[in-house]
């Protein structure tokens, strides 16, 4: 007998049950309400970088980079909407077309609903992280039609992969990072509608914690807390008692992270979820936690814990309260996974370890 054919026609077939066994632990935890992929099938084999939002009149939105792979001249910005109960088809909005001969790749769309105004997407345009460049369109129709790109000012990158906040004065907090001299978190800062901007230094190094892609939650009328991506394994931290304007010390919790992006909303109860790989090497599984004070983490949901990459969250509350997480899945599809956190049931985590019962 063949065994070196065997065993790959065995995987091929108990691939469809792993996925199933994958979707049934889901579907049992508490919290779970659904799940689906924003579409099926797509004019581009691979997608990265997902982001979501809930437009004024309540239409849900998504965008992510697609092309035939990352970092491929031909990657642009695709938008799906939510209506009537299904994703529409993805409609590229953006690309990185710059004359006739000369193409770059686009990179993480940030989709951002202000209080009041048009719906915001920002994206990079470069050929590639260290060299890539911010930019911003619009819509007044929830995503349906949109301006054209325009570039950020020198320096100003937008939010680079999680989505800004706005504070209570109207002030468009930007979460961004840079990798050209190194992995540093910055904090961009626009008081009218992203027309103009200023920037925080970096609040690391890049040595002593190589650290990227921030997402913002608030504690207090002024007291807010950043935490992201590292090379160090875990998952970095930081604090600031004036709205972003300064920062204190960066430091590592003790979540892991695979040096993979994560995600984080403050939730209408005031407690926090974050959504990320609780995993130190690959992209599986995905989970869900949550936090009363943004230090002490329990475990929530697992998302995915089959192999493969489940990657880079975006994750918003709803008006309704329900919470929106979208992912990467395998680099060929963007899932959607809809829970209500009012339902979760919260188990510890000792030492940072995800509870196995």
């Amino acid at each position: 007998m063949r065994y070196d054919l065997l065993v790959p026609i065995m995987v091929y077939l108990l691939l469809p049950l792993s996925i199933a066994y994958s979707n049934d632990v889901l579907e049992k935890q508490p919290g779970y309400q659904q799940e689906e992929f924003i579409y099926e099938t797509a004019p581009f084999p691979s997608c990265h970088a997902s982001t979501i939002v809930q437009a004024s009149d309540g239409t849900l939105v998504a965008a992510w980079f697609g092309g035939t792979a990352e970092k491929n001249p031909d990657v642009g910005i695709w938008v799906s909407r939510l209506q009537q109960g299904k994703w529409t088809a993805p409609v590229e909005v953006a690309n990185g077309v710059q004359s006739a001969t000369l193409r770059h790749p686009c990179w993480n769309p940030v989709l951002f609903q202000p209080r009041e105004g048009k719906l915001m997407l920002f994206y990079k345009v470069g050929p590639s992280p260290s060299t890539w460049w911010g930019m911003l369109m619009r819509s007044s129709d929830s995503g349906k039609t949109w301006t054209a790109g325009e570039k950020l000012p020198e320096g100003i990158l937008g939010p680079i992969k999680n989505k800004a906040v706005q504070l209570s004065d109207g002030t468009l907090l930007s979460p961004t990072s840079s990798e050209h001299a190194g992995w540093r978190v910055h904090f961009e800062r626009s008081t009218d509608m992203g027309k103009t901007w200023t920037k925080t230094a970096a609040i690391n190094d890049g040595k002593t914690v190589s650290a990227i892609q921030p997402s913002v939650l608030f504690h207090s009328k002024s007291k807010l807390q950043a935490l992201g991506r590292t090379r160090q394994g875990k998952i970095w931290t930081a604090w600031s008692d004036d709205l972003g304007k300064n920062w204190g010390p960066m430091t590592l919790t003790n979540l892991p992270n695979p040096n993979a992006g994560t995600d984080a909303v403050t939730l209408q109860d005031g407690r926090y979820l974050l959504v990320y790989n609780h995993t130190r090497k690959g992209r599986s599984p995905l989970n869900v936690a949550v936090s009363n004070d943004g230090v002490t983490w329990q475990a929530a949901l697992v998302l995915e814990n089959q192999p493969g990459e489940y990657s880079y969250p975006a994750v918003i509350q709803a008006q309704d309260g329900l919470v929106h997480i979208t992912y990467t899945f395998q680099r060929k599809k963007v899932k959607h996974v809809v829970i209500d956190p009012a339902k979760l049931k919260l188990k510890p985590m000792r030492d940072g370890a995800w509870p196995q019962d």
